[in-house]
Order: structure tokens, then sequence, then C-alpha cells
């Protein structure tokens, strides 16, 4: 690791802990040429799949547009930010375990989709009315009388 204040190379590690969450290590660190003490982190570099978006465009996965999607359907609900995590949270596993090179955003869309309906309805149909694009009231309304019947 480069000292940040001489760039030597050399260090010797002082101290290693695991984060709170076991995510990744802090480890602090002593270069050997100047003495000086820095905190590195070490973690796993986390592989994502393309997204195969509806005009057939691919992109790199973000989770930070997963969140941004979830905030938004939630805003005004009383649903924490510990919550939304959580949704982003199953929802990377799910596609890192089921999705090699490519996961379409139907998949994406329908597990956030599916979240959303066991934690709050109103965020579930506000999500879902962007995401399936309504065209009239009418398909809100049928979106909402199966809210009823409890199917997403």
């Amino acid at each position: 690791m480069r000292c940040p204040r001489c760039s030597g190379l050399e260090d010797k590690v002082t101290q290693s802990r695991i984060s709170r969450d076991g995510s990744s290590i802090r480890r602090r660190r002593e270069c050997a040429q100047c003495g000086y003490r820095f905190t590195t982190y070490e973690k796993v570099e986390e592989f994502f799949p393309l997204v195969i978006k509806k005009d057939g465009r691919r992109e790199g996965f973000d989770p930070d547009k997963v969140i941004s999607g979830i905030i938004t359907a939630c805003e005004k609900r009383p649903v924490g930010m510990a919550e939304i995590e959580a949704i982003k949270d199953a929802i990377i596993l799910d596609i890192q375990s089921k999705w090699d090179k490519e996961v379409p955003t139907s998949y994406i869309g329908e597990k956030v989709m599916d979240a959303l309906h066991r934690l709050d309805p109103v965020a579930y149909v506000r999500f879902a009315s962007v995401y399936r694009e309504f065209k009239d009231v009418s398909e809100f309304m049928d979106e909402i009388k199966g809210l009823d019947k409890g199917k997403p």
C-alpha cells in the first residue's frame, strides 16, 4: 500500500478489525519509511451483471438506481432507510445468485414490486404506476383492486 504522505511502498499492519456488518476489514498501517500511520479498508469486489433495458440497450447494474426508485415510491410513507437498504441488498443477492452476465430490467422491477407489495401497499402502487406505465385511471384502479385480492 502506498503511503499517502511519502509515497513509500513498505508498511506494516498494526491493527485489523472487521466492520460491523462484516463486509470489510479496517486496517491501521504504519509506513516503514516515514512512520506515518494511516487507515485502509479492504472489501470484496462485487460483480454485477449487465442490465438489459426495455429498448434492448445494455448498461451496468447500478444499486443506486434501485434505491432511488424505492425512495421515490416511499416518499412520505412510514418506511425507513434500513428497510429500503434491506430490499436493495436482497435484490442484489438474488441477481448475483441467479444471473451470470445479464439481467432484464423487468426482473429487477418485479422484484422491487414484490418487496414493496409486502412492505407498503401505497409505495407499491406508486412504483407500479411508473414501472407498468399506466395509461389511464382504469389501469390504476385495476392495480388497487388487485391489492384487495392480495396479488402483486
